[in-house]
């Protein structure tokens, strides 16, 4: 059984399913994550995230915040890190 299409409450259009760049930004450190699926307005790219993907962004976030606040504490002339863990994911019949 599949699920309906979520509908964008301002744009009443329906969302798409797409991979997007998170990004957050706390205490002058930036995060970016990308190729995070999510549900997506066409008319503003406004982001909707499944339940499961906003606790591992949480976590996520987290962990990335703690270590540049400790590269931040030692005064590390290293000031941009990019990580890549494995490959993006796409659900069944979304691709």
């Amino acid at each position: 059984m599949t699920k309906p299409i979520p509908i964008c409450g301002e744009h009443r259009l329906p969302k798409e399913w797409r991979p997007i760049t998170f990004e957050y930004k706390d205490d002058g450190i930036s995060i970016r994550v990308p190729n995070v699926y999510a549900w997506v307005c066409p008319a503003d790219n406004e982001a909707s995230f499944t339940p499961e993907t906003v606790d591992e962004l949480i976590v996520t976030a987290r962990e990335l915040l703690d270590t540049a606040k400790r590269a931040r504490q030692r005064r590390s002339v290293l000031t941009e890190y990019v990580v890549s863990v494995g490959q993006p994911v796409t659900l069944p019949g979304t691709a």
